[in-house]
């Protein structure tokens, strides 16, 4: 059975995903078919990017997976199909795979077909169901388009690394208002090298100075950081709204000071 999933920022309360569901069911009978969401903010590929690198790892290999975030396809921006880790994604060229992947994905083609309409504003139904149909019925990448070497590259701020501290910025903000900073696991031990370390963020005074295992380790309402199955640095409080109370938002600052000592 076919696995398709929709990352989308159209929202619930429009006829965006019923047609494309329709489409899909018509083209491809007994299609499962996964909204892993369609709250990504408007236009908002950062978000979209974090939120499927994060989601698409858990689904079967062979899964394809549906990117309805700025899907108009223009001369710089092309409509590509991507193979990558086993799965298949089919979007927009317009910096979002670049965004999502560390490397540079196994196989990419540009979509070379006639959509199934004469508008161009609803690449999703019209251009992209009909490639996961192809997929699913077999059809090489070959068979679909032309192969690219080379994606369009939305470039990410990375973080800012001296020998004694890491400056960070505020990647993503959940539905908890957990708050999810770029320094992954990995960096912090890289540079940290087991030293203290001392959190800092907008609020001077709620700095944090330890890392725990789970949002469960602190009483309800307490502040604290952690790595989560992202792999990338938290803020959160248990049971409290981390990005309100501490007055986090998108792209704020957060550093990890280390003991010079």
């Amino acid at each position: 059975m076919a696995i398709i999933t929709l990352t989308t920022d159209w929202g619930s309360g429009n006829h965006y995903a019923g047609a494309v569901k329709g489409a899909l069911l018509r083209q491809i009978p007994g299609v499962q078919i996964i909204d892993i969401t369609h709250d990504i903010p408007c236009f908002d590929m950062m978000q979209a990017s974090f939120v499927l690198r994060n989601a698409f790892n858990d689904f079967p290999e062979g899964s394809i997976h549906l990117l309805g975030v700025n899907t108009e396809a223009g001369i710089d921006t092309p409509h590509i199909l991507v193979h990558h880790d086993g799965h298949y994604f089919i979007g927009a060229d317009n910096g979002i795979f670049s965004l999502m992947f560390d490397a540079r994905p196994q196989e990419a083609v540009e979509l070379d077909m006639m959509q199934d309409s004469d508008y161009f504003t609803f690449s999703t139904r019209d251009v992209f169901v009909k490639a996961a149909a192809m997929i699913v019925s077999g059809k090489s990448l070959k068979e679909m388009g032309h192969p690219i070497q080379e994606l369009n590259e939305r470039i990410a701020f990375k973080p800012v690394v001296y020998p004694e501290k890491i400056i960070g910025k505020v990647i993503f903000i959940d539905g908890y208002e957990n708050v999810f900073v770029n320094i992954d696991k990995n960096l912090f031990k890289e540079v940290g090298k087991g030293r203290k370390f001392v959190i800092g963020f907008r609020l001077p005074g709620e700095a944090i100075r330890q890392l725990h295992e789970s949002y469960l380790d602190v009483v309800p309402g307490e502040r604290l950081a952690l790595f989560g199955t992202s792999g990338f640095l938290e803020i959160a409080i248990n049971q409290g709204k981390a990005a309100s109370l501490l007055g986090l938002q998108m792209n704020d600052t957060v550093s990890i000071e280390f003991d010079t000592e």
